[in-house]
């Protein structure tokens, strides 16, 4: 082996057979969900069905947020010059940044900070109460919570509401929502849980690590970004003035899923 060998464990190649994490991906195929898939590749582990099923529910939260987002305007606009998709979802993609949709990362750090400090649920009241005390004092922001549009975010509840039955409403989402109580007490005003804390805290659950917290925000939107850019291409004229604000939604109206 010459100096510049080097390993991986993700996956191995060779003729006539593919391993992901130790796994045939063609046994695979057919076997689990591609969500299972994602908590596979990512941490090494094949989960359950419910993990699945949980992380089904974050991707499906997050796959858009209509035409306004920095990322999809950013998206149309690149479309709109001719620029081949993967262009416009790269650009898409890259404007995801610190203050757009990247709060699950800090918002994981701060719910696993609280809960190494947590043994028994009984003690979470006056943990969380305690911490959101001390970020005003110190004038530090708390993550996961207030949102431009929603004042009582509707995909919050469903989350929260899934993962009661699936399992995963454990300590960290516990603290999640009480750091929302305790909020209206200190500050005297209603900053609602919104769906970055939520996903932040149901990944604190299922154990990913808080470094690639923010990865699943980008994986979620990514058929949302291809959604614009087709309809960017295939609607408008090329290299228009995009308005951030003055559009109208004419899709189907509201309908029950069957």
């Amino acid at each position: 082996m010459g100096e510049l060998h080097w390993k991986t464990g993700i996956t191995k190649v060779e003729p006539n057979k593919l391993l992901v994490r130790g796994y045939r991906v063609d046994e695979l195929i057919g076997k689990i969900t591609f969500s299972q898939a994602i908590y596979l590749i990512l941490t090494g582990n094949l989960p359950d069905k419910n993990t699945g099923k949980m992380i089904d529910a974050l991707l499906v939260s997050s796959i858009d947020h209509g035409a306004t987002p920095p990322s999809t305007l950013t998206a149309r606009t690149i479309a709109s010059t001719g620029a081949p998709i993967n262009a416009a979802l790269a650009g898409g993609i890259l404007s995801i940044n610190k203050y757009h949709g990247g709060a699950i990362e800090p918002a994981m750090r701060q719910f696993l900070e609280l809960g190494a400090s947590i043994n028994d649920e009984d003690e979470i009241s006056d943990r969380v109460y305690n911490y959101v005390k001390q970020k005003k004092e110190n004038k530090k922001i708390i993550f996961g919570y207030g949102h431009r549009f929603h004042t009582n975010d509707p995909r919050t509840k469903r989350i929260i509401s899934i993962s009661k039955e699936l399992g995963f409403y454990r300590k960290y989402l516990m603290i999640a929502v009480e750091i929302e109580n305790v909020i209206e007490k200190i500050y005297g005003k209603h900053l609602p849980l919104n769906v970055d804390g939520t996903i932040a805290a149901v990944l604190c659950e299922l154990n990913i690590p808080s470094e690639i917290g923010n990865t699943f925000f980008i994986m979620a939107r990514v058929p949302g970004q291809i959604a614009h850019i087709y309809e960017e291409i295939t609607r408008e004229k090329p290299v228009r003035k995009i308005h951030p604000a003055d559009f109208e939604y004419d899709g189907p109206p509201e309908r029950k899923v069957e």
